[in-house]
């Protein structure tokens, strides 16, 4: 049976970890380590966190940021695939890590991810935004395509073959590492159709237009960083691909 390792940074996230952590334990696969890496938080977060008991390890020390934080969890994961779980995103499910697990045991894949819904802040019940990911074609990337990063589980062998997040690459740092494995290395993914992360709106790379510009430069460093070239409008369309996230239809 195949050993599922979720990665959870934390910082000052009291507000919204218990349902993080909640939608983990509440997970019907048994096979499951949850590592909880936290930057030395100031609020009741560690005091949440441990309170589940389903919590495989806890460390708190200083970081260098959130994908630092990602990379201590890879280094301390014993799983055979591993997933991050960010602290204000949850599962969409009790049956999702026996949907990813199943994928990888049936078709031997490298790597998984699957669609996404944005949720209000307050109301997690309502769904602001729908990112259906849909199948993997040659050269997505190229189209601007990429995968949700908090759907996307990948063997741990990878990293040690491929390395982990780039943390000058910022806000871009997943799609540094899934352009990386996805359309540089050729991994073999899988899609599994359907929400399986709900994932709180506002996050750092889409909040304003300043932090957009800010994100499509380091995007373009994440191509650089692997020696490849994109179209001219490739990191035109990466944006632009978002707004069907909001029509109606799609949810």
């Amino acid at each position: 049976m195949i050993k599922v390792s979720i990665i959870t940074a934390t910082y000052n996230s009291a507000a919204t970890v218990a349902d993080t952590l909640a939608s983990v334990a509440s997970q019907t696969y048994p096979e499951v380590e949850h590592l909880i890496i936290d930057g030395v938080s100031k609020d009741e977060t560690l005091a949440i966190v441990k309170q589940f008991n389903h919590v495989s390890k806890i460390v708190s020390e200083p970081d260098k940021g959130i994908y630092d934080a990602m990379n201590k969890g890879i280094l301390l994961a014993t799983g055979d695939v591993v997933g991050i779980l960010n602290s204000d995103d949850f599962y969409a499910g009790d049956g999702v890590l026996s949907r990813v697990a199943e994928t990888f045991e049936k078709t031997g894949c490298d790597a998984v991810y699957a669609d996404l819904d944005y949720v209000d802040q307050q109301n997690v019940q309502k769904v602001v935004r729908h990112w259906k990911a849909g199948s993997c074609k040659k050269n997505a990337f190229l189209w601007g395509w990429m995968p949700p990063h908090p759907t996307f589980f990948v063997r741990r062998s990878l990293y040690e073959q491929f390395g982990n997040f780039s943390l000058e690459l910022r806000t871009a740092a997943d799609y540094e590492l899934m352009l990386r494995f996805i359309h540089q290395h050729g991994i073999r993914l899988e899609y599994i159709p359907g929400v399986i992360v709900k994932m709180r709106d506002g996050g750092a790379s889409n909040a304003s237009i300043t932090s957009r510009l800010s994100a499509n430069k380091a995007d373009r460093k994440a191509w650089e960083k692997n020696g490849i070239t994109p179209y001219w409008f490739t990191l035109y369309l990466k944006p632009l691909r978002k707004l069907g996230q909001f029509l109606p239809w799609t949810v």
